[in-house]
């Protein structure tokens, strides 16, 4: 098993949407990329902490390879606005890959690149691509909210996968 570390803005919309993806075994909300050691959700609310809302992601490399969560990462938010994903606003909100090793990194930078030369979006891809640093794992009450209080917030895995299907 990997990991993979993800942020699109609030962390329900991104966990629940990775929990669907074949081959990702977990999904868990946190807090990475700041500089207080064990946040709480109100800290990172109150934009004191620097920490990006981010979905640690479990997954097995042989059902699903690491570029394909980054090219998923890339259809599932904006990531054209800066530190803003619809009407969450804030650097807790930006659009970030922190990396484990160089093999990510590559594929990460490649895979930005590529979604920035597309012509989907009128604007430059902002995401910020940086080593991971310490995941926080977010309180218990994060964790699989859509799951346990229902809703929504991001394109769903079964939406892109339809919409794959229809465009072929």
């Amino acid at each position: 098993m990997e990991k993979a570390l993800f942020g699109a803005g609030c962390f329900w919309g991104v966990e629940d949407f990775f929990l669907q993806v074949p081959g990702v075994s977990n999904a868990e909300s946190g807090y990475a990329g700041g500089l207080t050691q064990a946040p709480t959700y109100r800290q990172v609310c109150n934009g004191d902490t620097n920490h990006a809302e981010v979905v640690e992601v479990t997954f097995d490399p042989a059902k699903v390879d690491y570029g394909t969560l980054v090219d998923l990462f890339f259809r599932m938010h904006n990531p054209t606005t800066r530190n803003r994903q619809g009407p969450d606003v804030g650097t807790q909100y930006r659009s970030v890959i922190f990396t484990h090793g160089p093999e990510q990194e590559r594929v990460a930078e490649e895979r930005k690149k590529a979604v920035d030369a597309s012509g989907k979006w009128k604007t430059p891809v902002v995401t910020q691509i940086e080593p991971a640093p310490t995941f926080w794992k977010a309180e218990e009450s994060h964790q699989r909210y859509f799951q346990k209080h229902g809703g929504h917030c991001h394109v769903s895995f079964a939406e892109l996968t339809k919409e794959d299907a229809t465009s072929r």
